[in-house]
């Protein structure tokens, strides 16, 4: 019996998700080329993880000038929520701290990651506005 369909993206329509938000829509071709600066993909294989994806809702195919443009219809930010959401459930007991203690521990934050994180726990803890903004 066949596995029900992910709601979140395997590796390899990660990958594909990536590209596309990088450049955006882009012919078969081309999608093809930029996985295989990583490792050796056949087209016959990403042509079929596209039209999955395709199916999933996660891609639309459209007719371009001279073949099928391929676009991400799940933005970066809804694609990458949902496997947070799963690593944080799953390996830190739904617990963002722990995530980024084990971060620290192992010495994966650069200073720019740091200031990036200070930078959103700071915005956050600011006082809201009545309409939501902060001053």
């Amino acid at each position: 019996m066949a596995r029900p369909p992910s709601a979140h993206p395997t590796d390899a329509e990660l990958e594909i998700l990536k590209i596309l938000w990088d450049v955006g829509p882009a012919e078969l071709g081309p999608i093809v080329t930029s996985l295989n600066l990583g490792r050796a993909v056949a087209t016959t294989t990403v042509a079929t993880t596209l039209k999955i994806m395709m199916q999933k809702g996660w891609v639309e195919r459209r007719q371009g000038e001279r073949g099928y443009l391929w676009a991400a219809l799940v933005t970066q930010k809804d694609a990458t929520s949902g496997l947070l959401r799963k690593l944080l459930d799953r390996a830190f007991d739904g617990s963002a701290g722990r995530l980024v203690a084990r971060l620290v521990e192992d010495g994966a934050l650069s200073e720019r990651d740091r200031e990036e994180i200070r930078r959103l726990l700071d915005a956050d803890a600011a006082p809201k506005t009545d309409r939501g903004r902060r001053p």
